[in-house]
């Protein structure tokens, strides 16, 4: 019968009779590094010295490592692990939940550019003794903020609920005293310290950068930190000699004798002691190298660019209003009461407001769409973005294995070859537990039934990392003292063992035929019928590592399947019985590719947004990823490779070219934050799709980070906007409705600079014409108040589908085009206006035509206002735009309503406003009339020309 798995040796520190190792000198030429905790702040070890540090641990003998660590094979005692936890626990920096306090958030918000102008505006306005309107102006800026901060703080909320691992306990060995055995018990991840001794099993998350004493067909899932689908055998085997630490940037992940922090045991077993925990590990080290501060973002950009427009309109108006107003009594009061004035009316005072509201609506949209948006500006960011980077894994793919092919050695599909694949798969794991959970198995035994039941396993000689391929030992019933070996392993690591190759039996009398007599002679119950075993020759052995490489080039990951046929033995099978092997063939797998992904890509394409491909994995599975999916892949470059590339030819390389664009593979963390920087500096708004740790500084250099629920924490913490399931599709509604909420914004912008810009020029033409202002402070910042208010209607408006087919952001230039034209529009006919009022109302004649001609201005701007809302907001029916929202009518409507009753209201006196005579109607009218037919002829000439 079978004896236990082999194991790899611990090596001398296995033997609890060799005592315990606290006491160990930590000092001399064998000491490692120290346990204790590094202090915080700049203290803290960066990603090249933990590298390494970690990397010398890796190249010490176990017995050594434990001794470093002033820990035994038994564990540490419990007195020993709480003293290292306090002193971990006082040197974690901030309990790693990415949320700002509430103080510095709300510092965070009212440094928005938005909010100091309204701030500098209030200033302003109270240094010239309008305390009313200080504080009018002031509110709007506080009030815009606090819900700016209510909504990113309800979204942090959000996304701190999705904050769950996997796994929240380890498996470690304590004892009660020096003397006692080490115990298993479960203990909390954090509670993991340095020098605990942990057993890792199938399924375990690996709680702190462990180096192994032992392992078992040990597996481990290393995706969140290197992209690579498959898992990386692990192994706690030492050659007996020091090796050199490997330099800054060697990859650990390569080390076998390590596993890191945040991966996850996929199949095997082992014991390892943790060398690193808290601010020293990997993850840690990783986390510091993020960026804390996020670079400016396409919506940074766009806000920086629009509020320095508008400052530059204010800062030109208010001299010229200064020279243009006429000489009083008290010339320099009365002249900056006027500049005031016009700064009040250039500005868009509710404009932090409605980008906010606009943009938390789209944010409440995105949520019932299963996206999550944890900074509001990232809803404008997603519909701004043109290029979006990805792994290929589990985007492209559904990250998980596929059968694809069986091969025999001629490579002809044989179903010969699968049945003993997975006899092999099934029985390796009923004798070898630790290997349930392999990614390969699964995919064979996805569709397979139970063995036959004459046919049983004996023995068997499992996967480690040095052999590459795992064997069982099979016998059946009525063949009494035969047993068949049954290997399935990497090509190269099984196809040197072999000395036959199993061919389909030629006709009878040929040559072939009578050369493969001698295997016909051997018992042929376990062969196929119809095929016989003939010496694997050098030519034929060069074929088929030929045949092997080419099928690996279209990026299928091969196994070899092997058989021999011996008598029973007497003893344990072993690594040395795997030899005399006859080749049988070859199985296939592929990394699954997502069925949806074409159709999402194809949707992304529409949308105007191109994939790049950044991945950690080999480069040939990406490029046949790729097409499968239906992406034609440029140039294959390599990290190594990039790390050669100057920026200029990087920025050359990113191009586009032909519709294909480069894939990236075989890259790191700083390597995958690199090229989001290069396709930033060359003018893309650059969204980043990842779930893993080294996806956290990509994250961080993009304009938009985008993750997954199922992401490890350091990927959600650096992302901005967090996607219930990592499907395209879905990222795809999230563009669509970051355009239309971004089309909704730049509407109000659009249709209050215009119409402030309308109302200064009018103004500013009137004052060289009226022994007046011809309005009040007051009176422009409530007709500014209340045209704003009417267009927060426009966060619920439909938006023109032109608008949704490609990627947008603020553009000052076309916000000056569109200003330019329909803003002299606005004062042409608001000096019409002025005219009418002052011949045919006599407006001027003495105070009470002051304030008959401030109301009779008021009331026709504000409905002009109303016409401008509901004209202005899309392009006309002609050319396809839809209706207006049934809100924004009504908007329209009650802000017109209020033009007419305000001077009627109690209002009207605080504000210096009178009654309007019966004969204003038809002015009115006249004038509503022909600004509304001339404003439609322009609007769409405007939008012919453009």
């Amino acid at each position: 019968m079978a004896s236990a798995p082999e194991s790899e040796p611990l090596g001398p520190a296995a033997d609890p009779s060799a005592g315990d190792h606290t006491s160990a000198p930590r000092s001399g030429a064998g000491a490692l590094p120290a346990p204790d905790l590094p202090a915080p702040g700049p203290s803290l070890p960066d990603l090249p010295r933990t590298h390494a540090i970690l990397a010398e641990y890796a190249g010490r003998p176990p017995l050594s490592v434990l001794r470093g660590l002033e820990t035994s094979a038994r564990g540490l005692t419990e007195a020993e692990a709480e003293d290292r936890l306090l002193r971990q626990e006082a040197d974690a920096p901030d309990g790693g939940t990415g949320r700002l306090a509430l103080p510095r958030h709300l510092a965070h918000v009212a440094a928005d550019p938005f909010v100091l102008v309204l701030v500098v505006l209030s200033a302003v306005t109270a240094v010239t003794r309008d305390p009313r309107g200080a504080l009018l102006i002031g509110s709007l800026a506080v009030l815009s903020s606090l819900l700016r901060l209510r909504q990113e703080r309800r979204a942090g909320r959000a996304a701190a609920g999705l904050r769950a691992l996997s796994t929240t306990t380890a498996t470690v060995l304590r004892r009660a005293d020096p003397a006692s055995p080490g115990v298993e018990r479960e203990v909390p991840v954090e509670q993991v310290v340095p020098g605990d001794v942990v057993r890792l099993a199938p399924g375990d998350m690996v709680p702190a950068d462990l180096r192994l004493l032992s392992s078992t067909g040990l597996r481990v899932d290393q995706a969140v930190l290197t992209g690579e689908s498959l898992p990386a055998a692990k192994r706690a085997a030492w050659t007996g000699r020091p090796v050199p630490p490997p330099g800054p940037d060697a990859p650990l992940f390569d080390r076998p004798e390590l596993c890191l922090m945040g991966t996850s045991v996929v199949s095997g077993a082992g014991t390892a002691v943790a060398v690193a925990t808290g601010p020293r590990t990997h993850f840690a080290a990783l986390q510091r190298d993020v960026p804390r501060a996020a670079p400016e973002t396409a919506f940074d950009r766009g806000v920086r660019t629009v509020t320095w427009a508008l400052v530059a309109m204010v800062a030109a108006a208010v001299p010229v209003a200064l020279l243009f107003t006429e000489p009083g009594p008290t010339p320099w009061s009365h002249a900056l009461l006027f500049a005031v004035s016009i700064a009040v009316a250039l500005t868009p005072e509710m404009l932090p407001l409605v980008v906010t509201t606009t943009l938390a609506r789209g944010a409440a949209a995105l949520s019932r769409r299963g996206v999550i948006v944890k900074r509001l500006p990232a809803v404008h960011d997603l519909g701004a973005m043109d290029t979006l980077c990805a792994d290929k894994t589990g985007t492209l793919t559904l990250d998980r294995l596929s059968l694809t092919s069986h091969l025999d050695a001629a490579g002809e599909p044989d179903d010969e070859v699968l049945r003993w694949a997975r006899l092999n798969a099934w029985f390796a794991t009923e004798l070898v537990p630790e290997a349930a959970g392999d990614t390969m198995d699964d995919a064979l035994l996805a569709d397979a039934g139970p063995p036959p039941g004459d046919v049983r396993a004996v023995d068997a000689v499992p996967f480690d990392s040095d052999r590459r391929r795992a064997t069982v030992v099979l016998r059946r019933d009525g063949r009494l003292g035969r047993d068949l070996l049954v290997t399935k392993g990497a090509v190269e690591n099984v196809l040197p063992l072999c000395d036959r190759v199993r061919t389909p039996r030629p006709s009878p009398g040929t040559a072939a035929a009578r050369d493969g007599e001698g295997a016909a002679a051997r018992p042929r119950s376990w062969t196929t019928a119809g095929s016989a075993d003939v010496p694997l020759t050098d030519d034929e052995r060069d074929r088929l590592a030929a045949l092997a490489d080419e099928r690996s080039a279209t990026g299928e990951r091969l196994l070899a399947v092997a058989v021999a046929d011996r008598p029973a033995a007497r003893r344990d099978y072993a690594p040395g019985d795997e030899r005399g092997l006859t080749l049988l063939g070859f199985v296939g797998f592929r990394d699954e590719p997502d069925p949806s992904a074409p159709a999402a890509l194809e949707r992304l394409a529409g949308l105007g947004v191109a994939l790049v491909v950044v991945t950690g994995d080999h480069p040939l599975v990406a490029v046949r990823t790729c097409r499968d999916t239906g992406l034609t892949p440029g140039r294959v470059v390599l990290g190594a490779e990039l790390d050669d590339l100057p920026d200029a030819a990087l920025d050359a390389l990113l191009a586009p070219k032909d519709g294909t664009a480069p894939v990236f593979a075989r890259v790191d963390p700083r390597q995958k934050a690199r090229v989001v920087g290069a396709l930033r500096r060359t003018g893309r708004t650059v969204g980043f799709l990842g779930d893993g740790i080294n996806d956290a500084p990509a994250l961080r250099a993009a304009d938009v980070g985008i993750s997954v629920t199922g992401a490890v924490d350091l990927a959600r913490e650096s992302a901005d906007v967090v996607l219930a399931d990592r499907d395209l599709s879905v990222l795809a509604h999230g563009i669509t409705e970051g355009r239309r909420t971004f089309g909704n914004g730049v509407k109000y912008i659009r249709i209050a600079v215009t119409s402030n810009l309308g109302n200064v020029a009018s103004m500013l033409a009137a004052s060289v014409l009226l022994p007046f202002m011809p309005l009040l402070p007051l009176q422009v910042l409530v007709q500014n108040l209340l045209f704003d208010l009417s267009q927060l209607s426009l966060a619920r408006d439909r938006v023109d589908p032109a608008d949704l087919r490609g990627p947008r952001t603020f553009d000052a230039r076309e916000l000056a085009r569109f200003a330019a034209v329909f803003g002299p529009l606005g004062a042409l006919f608001d000096l019409a206006a002025f005219g009418l009022f002052w011949w045919l109302l006599e407006a001027r004649s003495g105070a009470g035509g002051e304030a008959l001609f401030h109301t009779g201005f008021l009331v026709e701007n504000l409905l002009a206002q109303a016409l401008t809302l509901l004209v202005l907001r899309g392009r006309g029916r002609r050319r396809g735009a839809p209706r207006a929202a049934r809100t924004v009518v009504a908007a329209a409507c009650v802000l017109a309503l209020t033009a007419l009753l305000l001077p009627l209201s109690p209002l009207a006196g605080p504000l210096g406003l009178v009654p309007l005579p019966l004969a204003a109607v038809p002015v009115l009218a006249a004038v509503l009339a022909g600004y509304g037919t001339t404003l439609v002829i322009v609007r769409n000439r405007f939008l012919r020309a453009s």
